[in-house]
């Protein structure tokens, strides 16, 4: 069997939360002023409760709301394929699946969470949201989600990608959002970093500060983030929901798991849900393969630190490279974040999450073998956990072994990225240790 799809009645009807089940337990947000711990009162300034009851939720499993579910079923449940040609060219006895989450409206797993979190919004009489995005995919997702609930959007794109991606930008527009290049003049924070130095490239940390200070500006408008927070990772699981179901159906369970790491939310959305089988002693891996030009977790530090650039955010426990750490501008600008979602941080503390790192060519490679073998052009991001499920597959090619990797996106809206990578424009970068050094000295000082 090629593909498994599971039906509309077949869909996962609640949502899973691993933090209950990670073993080392959560650290608490803290205020950035007081450093103790962030009250929700001052959360709901920016976030409707429904999201901050599910950020700190002890519950497993939470229930997806009806309106949510009609939504999702304009693309869910995704499917689970089997890519034959893919293990066939590599000459490996591993059983290689993916779960493409590149079906959905804007092309990437991002729609999961923001419709649930453009609904809840909208039951609480907010009117605007006000985000940041990488790549475009997290803006072309609470785009689209906004315009099904009859909100208005307004997007700071980072500015590199604002200049790469154009068709992100048409997309967005599409669905009726506002965008700006960030860092931009709409804001202080981005009118600040323009004055020191106004080629900057931008950051999703900028980004995040201009969103955060918009959303606080005006009484009609809250924040979305796209990745990292707890509720974020809640509102994935359903990929990997529905990925346990699929893989019983097709009478098989993976050994290794496998996702590309941003902020954390596709990869914790897949093998979340798999945790408490490992946590029952089943024999699963999980690898998470991260930009070598923005290591977070395979060289930063796990301490408490800001999301953003102006520390607007609350003080996050993560594995973090310093939250004004400035990436190169790979092509893959969903990755270029200098924290990784507390709950990915944790499970790596708790030894369940292996990272790892890999250089932008040698993704790019992967990404090209894998549209000529499977017919699909994976997103620049996607290729990072193509190159990882290879790496897996190929440690030692004559053991079976059956490995799950997320197909976090497709990269039709991304073909100037291909078109730099066969004339030979894109370059291997590992950020030097001296700089991210640098960036880390100046981490909050926590008791």
């Amino acid at each position: 069997m090629k593909k498994i799809v599971l039906r509309e009645d077949q869909m996962p009807t609640s949502w899973y939360n691993v933090g209950p089940d990670i073993p080392g337990g959560l650290h608490p947000p803290l205020d950035p002023e007081t450093k103790e711990p962030m009250a929700p009162e001052k959360l709901a300034q920016v976030f409707p409760m429904g999201l901050l009851e599910q950020e700190m939720s002890p519950e497993r499993f939470i229930k997806i709301p009806d309106e949510v579910m009609e939504v999702y079923k304009i693309w869910r449940p995704s499917p689970l394929v089997r890519a034959y040609k893919l293990e066939q060219a590599l000459g490996t006895k591993a059983k290689i699946f993916f779960k493409n989450e590149g079906v959905s409206p804007v092309g990437s797993h991002k729609p999961n969470s923001a419709v649930p979190q453009a609904y809840y919004n909208k039951i609480e009489g907010v009117k605007r949201l006000a985000t940041e995005t990488g790549a475009g995919q997290w803006g072309s997702a609470l785009s689209m989600a906004t315009s099904k609930f009859g909100l208005e959007c307004k997007v700071f794109m980072v500015r590199c990608s604002y200049d790469q991606k154009p068709y992100r930008k048409s997309i967005m527009h599409t669905f009726g959002a506002d965008i700006v290049a960030s860092p931009s003049n709409d804001t202080e924070t981005g009118r600040a970093v323009l004055a020191k130095d106004p080629n900057t490239p931008g950051s999703l940390g900028i980004a995040i500060s201009e969103a955060l200070e918009d959303a606080a500006s005006r009484e009609d408008t809250n924040y979305a983030l796209g990745s990292v927070l707890n509720h974020v990772i809640l509102h994935q699981s359903i990929i990997g929901l529905e990925a346990k179901k699929q893989m019983e159906i097709a009478g098989e369970y993976p050994d290794v798991v496998v996702g590309c790491c941003g902020g954390g939310s596709n990869f914790a959305g897949l093998m979340g849900p798999f945790v408490p089988d490992y946590l029952d002693g089943k024999k699963i891996k999980f690898v998470g393969y991260e930009p070598a030009s923005c290591p977070s977790m395979t060289a930063g530090k796990l301490a408490y630190d800001a999301g953003d650039v102006a520390m607007r955010t609350p003080l996050l426990y993560m594995h973090t490279l310093g939250h004004d750490f400035m990436p190169p501008g790979i092509h893959a600008g969903g990755l270029r974040y200098h924290g990784m979602a507390p709950i990915v941080s944790a499970l790596i503390r708790d030894d369940i999450i292996e990272p790892k790192s890999v250089h932008q060519l040698e993704c790019f490679e992967a990404g090209v073998l894998f549209a000529r073998t499977e017919g699909i052009i994976p997103a620049p991001e996607t290729t990072h956990a193509i190159r990882g499920a290879i790496i897996e597959a190929m440690k030692d090619p004559d053991e079976p072994k059956t490995i799950l990797f997320n197909f976090s996106g497709h990269g039709l809206i991304d073909m100037a990225a291909y078109d730099a990578y066969f004339n030979g424009e894109l370059h291997d970068y590992a950020y030097p240790t001296e700089a991210i050094a640098e960036s880390l000295a100046k981490l909050p000082e926590i008791d």
